[in-house]
């Protein structure tokens, strides 16, 4: 017979799944280590065989099962889910996040963390790719040329910046605004996943290809993505350029028009009589 779990790290263990199976992750698989031993290996098997009979998911839902000793520290899970106020509940997910060092991008020169800003009881959230320069350095998302023209099209849909919540997929600045690698997206987006369940939001606005394909797992280009509903966690999510993109090609303004239009009668927002693209 197999020695017993330690009760501290089977509390641990289930933690760790509950809070996996919370951000929509099911299936796990074991990596294997040289310290441990094959009775550690079947120690955990009954605590695994609940996940066998779940539906099977993409292989980027797939998660790692680390190891875990009594000592391992968790992360924090959804302490924020005790909270009835958005804004202390916030508050507590960056509180969380610390001054995050769960990916190489703390070493690769970023300033500080961009964590987010705007409404916490939005109705409308707009989620980017990742910080700039000018993001990096004031610590809040779009400010630079790419937050202006956002301003502008936020306005253009009868409402302003302090009316909604704006984020990244990531929160640290890559290294000359590279586009975030995947391992970078997988360790930083269920925060950002926290956030959007505090906020609740009614609509999501997908700003880009990056934060599309993130967010919805779907490896499709943009002109497939954008023109349609996406149930994203009980939130409808629309997907649209990127301002930044609409700056190096200010043809594509009228398209990304079309996509807010969609967004503003899901919102029952008033359509203005002029096009603002124009």
């Amino acid at each position: 017979m197999a020695p017993v779990l330690d009760p501290q790290l089977k509390r641990a263990l289930s933690e760790r799944i509950r809070y996996y199976n919370e951000l929509g992750i099911y299936d796990f698989y074991r990596r294997e280590s040289s310290t441990r031993s094959p009775a550690d290996a079947d120690e955990t098997t009954p605590l695994l065989a609940q996940t066998e009979q779940r539906e099977e998911m993409t292989p980027r839902a797939k998660a790692v099962l680390p190891v875990l000793s009594p000592e391992t520290v968790l992360p924090t899970a959804n302490v924020e889910s005790r909270v009835s106020d958005p804004v202390k509940a916030l508050k507590l997910i960056r509180e969380d996040i610390g001054d995050c060092t769960r990916c190489k991008l703390h070493k690769q020169g970023r300033k500080q963390i961009v964590f987010g800003v705007g409404n916490p009881s939005a109705d409308l959230m707009f989620i980017g790719e990742a910080p700039g320069a000018d993001e990096d350095e004031q610590g809040e998302p779009f400010v630079g040329r790419a937050g202006q023209l956002l301003n502008n099209m936020i306005k253009a849909m009868g409402i302003e910046r302090e009316q909604v919540y704006i984020a990244n997929i990531i929160k640290c600045r890559p290294p000359g605004n590279r586009t975030p690698e995947r391992d970078e997206c997988e360790t930083c987006s269920p925060f950002l996943m926290r956030q959007i369940a505090v906020i609740q939001p009614k609509a999501i606005v997908a700003l880009g290809a990056v934060a599309a394909k993130t967010l919805l797992a779907i490896n499709a280009p943009m002109s497939d993505l954008r023109g349609r509903w996406y149930d994203f966690r009980g939130t409808k999510l629309a997907v649209t350029y990127h301002p930044a993109f609409l700056l190096r090609d200010p043809r594509q303004k009228k398209e990304a028009w079309k996509d807010l239009q969609m967004v503003m009668k899901e919102l029952g927002l008033a359509l203005p009589k002029k096009d603002p693209s124009e």
